[in-house]
């Protein structure tokens, strides 16, 4: 049995090792606060009074620390701001399968408002839609979409940095970013292989593998293949996703770490297309539409290959200092040549007395094709020294990115219709092509930034601030933008001796707008600012057995420099008058526990007020943000037994609460704001671990609850994600 241990260990880091070196000229990723490499899950088995007794210990389900927050090794308590980190320790025992579904207990972070899409994943913090970040530098985001898709199995943990974030990253959105870890090589021998099986087909197989391959070189291959349908008809999609990664530790103060991802997906069947208000929200005469009834077109496809590549660099010259860099180079190309949707809802609206009456729908084809090659890099100091009573945590640098974003669209207006109640669906229109430009610009955008934080005790005083020049040029139009701007943070808390950390902040955020006013001259940025207070807590009292982490805020967040037609977002129309305001308030709890190894709690609640404030159109003002529920309540609570002969068994239990939301803000094409349903859904979980296996069977929405989770317009209605069941056995070594 030890040879063939032996031999196993070696067949399967040779083969990571290959994967690793040849990522090894573009190596990757940013030096984590926490030990991201390996698996922290263990499951052991011991006798106790004469019984067996099974633990399953999750060293990292309650988050400590994240970069994310502060680019440095400050612990989650001392940061004078909200940031929720969702550890691969939860992902694994809570069986979460997108990161939709992991953000789901999570407070401020509203998901799955757009139904069960197979490509993207979607939500807001705060009323605004955050920008992703993978290891810490800006992903390849598209002109339209703020998310890449890459599979959250490829992740270490996803953090949610809440509120205003220029002062670390530049341009970023009111209500923040997330950032997702990369998993990590680790110089432990140790891995996984899994198997998913669930409802609507859904099939997958997974597995990483990380070990030491020679003195100083640890390396890892995480992979993963999908194939699945969806609840809607004639709806199916495939994934490969690959992602070796390789460390060098370069003498005792060096170290290199090389990361590389790959993805491929291929959706047929759109997404579902976009269903009429009335058979979904509203009465129809017909009855209510299908939830599974695909208003687009089986033969629509959409395509997507990404991939990024680059390097992680740690130099410690001294306990006190140490200089990081990481660069990323990143390309990601998506195409529908077909894109058939409901585009004109119903034809016949007027005569109840034809056939057609309020069952066929108009039918559009939208073509599309978007490239977006990038590149950045981070490059900072850490210093720790002490000046009299006063500790300091100085933190300086400068980051570089630049994008190319190359997009262009066909669209063929009603060519065709069906009937919403007996689709019938015609051959789609294959060679449309791409004949409009759509978007077709380079960002480049420098940052130099500073944070330091003082200690005085038990009392934090953190300051931070950065100067970024953006440089926009549209090659459509020939015209070259260029917006500088100044951000900044303060924050202070003090950390009791029993856990408690009152704190309160107040922060800055940026974005570029594009275009010009009626007078031709060039917008200023579009700033936002947030003031926060609140209190957290780390249980640091209770024991070694008792892992919590609760953090209670309360925050206001200011938009202003809206142009009117893109409140929330970027870009903006030619002739368009720059006088937008938005406010947002609220508040949040979110409480993470793990007891005893035994029970795990993961719950939140959140409120939040939005307002247009200013507009030029008048019917905006006072309107609430799209997909921003004022209340948002969730409780997942698991259990595992420890000992007798149900030892290792568990299950768990979980509900969550999302009210009503606008599905847009009034506009030209949308006079009528609809506003989604709000819903209760419950999910479950039941579970057996071994010291090598895990078998686990997850149910989302498992009572099947049906509801409109958001309608953008009279023609474009989606419903919410129905149940879900997966099961999983996943082999541990």
């Amino acid at each position: 049995m030890a040879v063939y241990d032996t031999t196993l260990k070696a067949l399967l880091l040779t083969g990571a090792a290959f994967a690793g070196f040849a990522a090894a000229p573009a190596l990757a990723q940013e030096a984590a606060a926490t030990d991201a490499g390996g698996q922290t899950l263990e499951t052991t088995r011991t006798t106790v009074d004469g019984q067996d007794v099974i633990v399953v210990t999750a060293r990292n389900y309650v988050p400590e620390g994240s970069v994310t927050a502060s680019k440095t090794n400050i612990p989650l308590i001392e940061s004078p701001q909200s940031i929720s980190v969702v550890t691969r320790d939860q992902i694994d025992l809570l069986n979460f399968v997108d990161a939709q579904q992991a953000v789901r207990y999570t407070a401020g972070v509203f998901g799955e408002n757009y139904g069960p899409d197979l490509r993207f994943d979607f939500f807001t913090v705060r009323g605004f839609t955050p920008k992703q970040y993978i290891d810490g530098l800006a992903a390849p985001i598209t002109t339209t979409i703020f998310s890449v898709g890459v599979d959250l199995y490829a992740f270490q943990s996803l953090d949610v940095l809440k509120g205003p974030a220029s002062v670390l990253y530049g341009s970023a959105p009111p209500g923040g970013i997330y950032n997702q870890t990369s998993r990590r090589a680790s110089d432990e021998f140790g891995g996984e292989i899994s198997a998913k099986y669930g409802n609507d087909d859904y099939k997958q197989i997974a597995g990483t593998v990380t070990g030491p391959v020679a003195d100083g070189v640890s390396v890892a291959m995480t992979g993963l293949y999908r194939d699945r349908d969806s609840e809607i008809d004639f709806t199916k999609a495939k994934r490969v996703m690959l992602s070796p990664t390789a460390t060098f530790q370069l003498g005792d103060n060096t170290k290199l770490t090389g990361l590389f991802y790959y993805q491929y997906d291929k959706v047929q069947g759109g997404s579902g297309g976009f269903l009429p208000v009335n058979g979904t929200l509203l009465d129809n005469p017909n009855g209510k539409i299908s939830r599974h009834t695909n208003s687009a077109n089986p033969d629509d496809v959409y395509v997507r290959h990404q991939t990024g590549i680059g390097w992680d660099f740690e130099h410690r010259f001294s306990d006190a200092i140490t200089f990081r860099s990481n660069t990323k180079w990143s390309d990601y190309k998506e195409e529908t040549p077909t894109g058939v949707y409901n585009s004109g809802n119903f034809v016949n609206t007027t005569d109840p007395s034809l056939p057609n009456y309020f069952r066929e729908i108009l039918q559009s084809n939208f073509t599309y094709k978007e490239e977006v090659e990038s590149f950045a890099t981070d490059n900072r100091f850490d210093v720790n020294l002490e000046t009299g009573s006063v500790n300091h945590k100085i933190l300086a640098g400068v980051d570089y990115r630049s994008v190319r974003n190359d997009a262009d669209f066909g669209f063929d207006f009603g060519s065709h219709s069906i009937d919403i109640y007996d689709p019938v669906y015609a051959r789609a229109d294959a060679t449309l092509g791409y004949p409009f430009a759509y978007n077709h610009q380079r960002l480049k955008q420098t940052g130099v930034y500073g944070q330091d934080q003082l200690q005085f005790g038990d009392f934090f005083l953190t300051l931070g601030g950065r100067y970024d020049w953006v440089k926009i040029k549209n090659f459509i139009s020939d015209d070259t933008v260029k917006q500088d701007k100044f951000t900044w943070r303060v924050g202070a808390n003090y950390v009791t001796e029993s856990g408690f950390a009152p704190y309160v902040s107040y922060a800055t955020s940026f974005e570029p707008v594009l275009g010009t006013d009626d007078q031709g001259n060039t917008y200023d940025p579009s700033t936002a600012t947030q003031i926060e207070g609140g209190i957290k807590y780390d249980a640091r009292g209770l024991g070694d057995d008792v892992k919590l982490f609760v953090t209670a805020a309360a925050f206001q967040i200011k938009q202003k420099n809206l142009v009117t037609s893109q409140v929330g977002s970027t870009g903006a129309p030619i002739g368009s008058t720059q006088s937008g305001e938005v406010e947002v308030w609220g508040g949040e709890l979110e409480l993470v526990a793990r007891i005893r190894e035994q029970i795990s709690i993961n719950g939140s609640y959140s409120y939040n007020n939005s307002e247009v404030k200013k507009s030029d159109v008048v019917a905006e003002i006072g309107r609430p943000l799209p997909v921003t529920p004022k209340h948002k309540l969730s409780l997942f609570a698991d259990y595992t037994i420890q000992q007798g002969s149900l030892g290792g068994l568990g299950f768990g239990f979980g509900g969550r609460y999302t009210s009503k939301s606008a599905g847009s803000l009034p506009g030209p094409f949308n006079p009528v704001v609809y506003n989604g349903e709000s819903a209760t859904l419950f999910d479950a979980i039941i579970h057996y671990d071994t010291p090598d296996w895990r078998f686990a069977i997850n149910g989302s929405n498992i009572f099947d609850k049906g509801y409109v989770a958001r309608c953008a317009g009279v023609n474009n209605c989606v419903y919410g994600a129905g149940r879900q069941v997966i099961g999983t056995v996943t082999y541990k070594f």
